[in-house]
């Protein structure tokens, strides 16, 4: 059954509207993001597309007659030989159904994947060109329609999630009103804001998660609505170097698929919470908090060493707020204040006011 929306006067979304209009100012100026922000591994920074291969990179050469690479080169040419059959008959299949065409041989799905992320990579060509498919485990809701490939028409306007799907270049005929997307870090948060209603009372809105680390389909889905409408993009996660990273690769993707930067990642992504500062001006409770551990220490510090930071200076002051006081916290932390604080008060206070960076 679909909602009735009954979201907020219009002129809760003036200072939306206007961060969307910097947002299209800066894209007819040529960039992304407006003033004032193996082959794998060799990856370089740019602002207006992310983290993306460098041309001079180091590469490795797998030879068929060196005892080291003769099993990893005969591996890629069964791999090249499955994708010229399904490029042959035009059909498609997921790394787990390669996978599962001779696991033994294989041996576990790595193998599978970190050679079809190569066959990508060397080729210069998405995986989709490949005929490959990536498994989806992301959810999406809100004011989005859209028909799939098979003429399959899809309302996201429901009272339950809507499965990212697999063919994301296949969908077409998309339609939304949407003034924002909401990127939400954990499925335990999202299925807590559609609990609480949040699509239906910040309407027009569109919400998505990729339960944690988000898969490719996931990110190609924000990708293709951000070029699609152009509408602010914003981020839920914790308040920890582990959402931070989540964050991050939504916004200049990963090394590992460096090589395909252009199709997945939004610089024009703002960080709307949870952030350390709010955890002070919430006076959240100490005994909500949680030390970090080592390796939380180790991924904060390496977070702040990466280059796009240097242009994003408050990010980097809340990360040294949480490096200072060596806690974090997660978005449950606000249910100290009351149960449905994140989406009766906490988002509409940040979206109605500005309270992004």
């Amino acid at each position: 059954m679909a909602f009735t929306p009954r979201g907020p006067e219009a002129s809760f979304f003036e200072v939306l509207d206007r961060h969307r209009a910097s947002l299209l100012a800066a894209l007819r100026r040529g960039g992304e993001e407006p003033a004032g922000g193996g082959m794998r591994l060799a990856s370089r920074f740019e602002d207006s597309v992310g983290l993306h291969m460098v041309s001079h990179c180091t590469t490795r050469k797998i030879k068929s007659d060196s005892p080291k690479s003769v099993k990893n080169f005969a591996l890629i040419l069964k791999i090249f030989s499955m994708i010229y059959k399904l490029v042959q008959s035009n059909t498609y299949a997921t790394k787990r159904d390669i996978y599962y065409t001779d696991s033994q041989l294989f041996g576990n799905q790595t193998v599978v994947d970190n050679i079809i992320n190569d066959i990508s990579c060397m080729l210069k060509v998405p995986r989709r060109s490949l005929h490959i498919l990536s498994t989806s485990k992301g959810l999406i809701a809100g004011d989005l329609k859209y028909l799939e490939e098979d003429g399959t028409k899809v309302n996201c306007t429901r009272a339950t999630a809507v499965a990212v799907p697999s063919n994301i270049q296949g969908i077409q005929n998309l339609i939304t009103d949407a003034k924002f997307l909401l990127i939400v870090e954990k499925d335990a948060t999202f299925q807590r804001l559609l609990d609480d209603n949040f699509c239906n009372k910040m309407s027009p809105c569109i919400m998505v998660t990729g339960k944690g680390v988000p898969d490719l389909n996931t990110r190609l889905l924000i990708k293709k609505l951000w070029d699609t409408f152009h509408i602010p993009v914003f981020t839920l996660v914790d308040a920890d170097p582990h959402g931070i990273e989540i964050m991050c690769i939504y916004k200049y993707g990963s090394m590992a698929m460096s090589f395909e930067a252009h199709n997945l990642t939004v610089p024009a992504i703002r960080w709307l919470g949870l952030l350390p500062s709010d955890i002070k001006r919430l006076n959240i409770p100490k005994g909500t908090l949680i030390p970090l551990t080592k390796r939380d220490q180790m991924k904060l510090d390496s977070i702040l060493k990466r280059p796009y930071i240097t242009c994003q200076p408050f990010w980097r002051k809340e990360m040294e707020i949480m490096a200072d006081s060596k806690m974090k916290a997660e978005i449950q932390a606000l249910t100290f204040l009351s149960s449905d604080y994140l989406s009766r008060v906490y988002l509409p206070n940040k979206l109605k006011f500005g309270g992004w960076i």
